[in-house]
C-alpha cells in the first residue's frame, strides 16, 4: 500500500455524500446479486501477524466467508502457511492471484520463490505475482526483481500469466519491469495520494488508465484499491465509515460495469498494520470490509 511523496492532492471541496443506508444497501444488493470480480485474503486471525503461522482450518473458515460474494482470491506469501490459500480457494471454486513475498531477506525470497512455483506447477495458480511493492519499499533493487520474474516465468507453466504487484506510476517509471510483465498488477490508492472522497472513485480510475496506457495491449489488472473506515485523514483524504462504504460501492459499480479486474482491498481489519514495518498509523487497522471480529461493517445484508 503505496503513499508517494510529494503527490497528495488538496481537493477538500464539499463532501456531496447525500445517500441513505437504504440507498447504499440497495446497490449492495445489486452488487451480491451477481459475485464481484476479486478480493485481497487476508487469515490472519486477531492479534497474528505475518511471521505467525496460519493454520489450514483459518484459512478454509475465512475462504468460506468471502466464497460467497466473489470469484477470485488474492494472497501476500507463500509460507508460513498461506500456502493454503490457493489450494482451499481453488477447492472452493475460486480463482486465485497468488504472490511470493519477497523482500530484504535472501533466504526468505528464495523459499516464496520456489513456493510460488510449485503451487503454479500444482495447478492453483491462475496469476503468479513476483513481488508486492519491493521497488517502492526498496527492499530489492530493479535488477533483482527482473531475475526473479525471468526465473518464475521460465519454471512456471506458460498458460499462468506472471506479473509484478506496484503503484500505478512505477509501471510508468520503469519500462524494464513493465516488459517484463504477462499482466500488470496496479495498486491504485487515492486515499495515500491525500485524494478527497468526492474525486477519489474518478482518481482510481485516471490511474488505472495510466497502467493501460503503458501495457501496450497487456492485461491490466488492479491488485488493489480501497478506503479506510476509521483511522483519521492524510491531507485531503478523511476516513469515515460511511465514506468507506461509499468508495467500496462506487469502485465495485465500476468495476463490474466496465469489465474492470479489481481486487478490493481488504477482506479483514488487521489490527497489527498500525505499526512496526507497515506503518500506517491508526488507519492501517481499518481497511477491511469485515472487522476482526469477522462482523461485515457496512450492513446487516451480508
Amino acid at each position: 500500500m503505496s503513499k508517494r511523496a510529494g503527490k497528495h492532492h488538496y481537493l477538500i471541496g464539499n463532501d456531496t455524500r447525500n445517500s441513505s443506508d437504504l440507498e447504499l444497501d440497495t446497490r449492495l444488493e445489486q452488487l451480491l446479486s451477481e459475485k464481484m470480480h476479486g478480493i485481497s485474503f487476508s487469515a490472519y486471525n486477531k492479534g497474528q501477524k505475518p511471521g505467525d503461522e496460519v493454520t489450514l482450518d483459518q484459512v478454509k473458515h475465512r475462504m468460506a466467508l468471502l466464497e460467497p460474494h466473489f470469484n477470485w482470491v488474492r494472497s501476500f506469501s507463500t509460507t508460513q502457511g498461506n500456502e493454503h490459500i490457493p489450494k482451499v480457494a481453488h477447492a472452493m471454486g475460486m480463482k486465485t492471484l497468488i504472490g511470493a513475498w519477497l523482500g530484504k531477506d535472501a533466504d526468505k525470497n528464495r523459499l516464496e520463490i520456489e513456493n510460488l512455483i510449485a503451487l503454479a506447477n500444482d495447478g492453483v495458480v491462475d496469476v503468479a505475482a513476483v513481488g508486492n511493492e519491493v521497488l517502492y519499499r526498496g527492499d530489492l533493487e530493479e535488477s533483482e526483481l527482473l531475475e526473479f520474474m525471468s526465473e518464475v516465468r521460465e519454471r512456471v507453466p506458460s498458460q499462468v500469466p506472471i506479473g509484478y504487484v506496484d503503484a500505478y506510476y512505477e509501471f510508468e517509471d520503469r519500462p524494464n519491469v513493465t516488459a517484463a510483465c504477462d499482466v500488470l498488477l496496479t495498486n491504485c490508492y487515492p486515499f495515500w495520494e491525500g485524494c478527497a472522497l468526492p474525486y477519489a472513485t474518478l482518481y482510481m480510475q485516471d490511474m488505472y488508465r495510466r497502467v493501460i496506457k503503458v501495457a501496450q495491449g497487456k492485461r491490466v489488472i488492479v491488485s488493489e484499491t480501497g478506503w479506510p473506515s476509521s483511522g483519521g485523514t492524510f491531507y485531503g483524504a478523511e476516513s469515515s465509515l460511511q465514506g468507506a462504504y461509499l468508495y467500496f460501492l462506487r469502485a465495485m459499480e465500476w468495476a463490474a460495469e466496465e469489465n474492470i479486474e479489481m481486487f478490493y482491498f481488504a477482506s479483514f481489519d488487521e489490527g497489527w498494520k498500525v505499526s512496526g514495518e507497515a506503518g500506517e498509523g491508526d488507519v492501517g487497522a481499518h481497511w477491511g470490509l469485515w472487522d476482526e471480529e469477522e462482523r461485515f461493517k457496512y450492513s446487516r445484508i451480508i
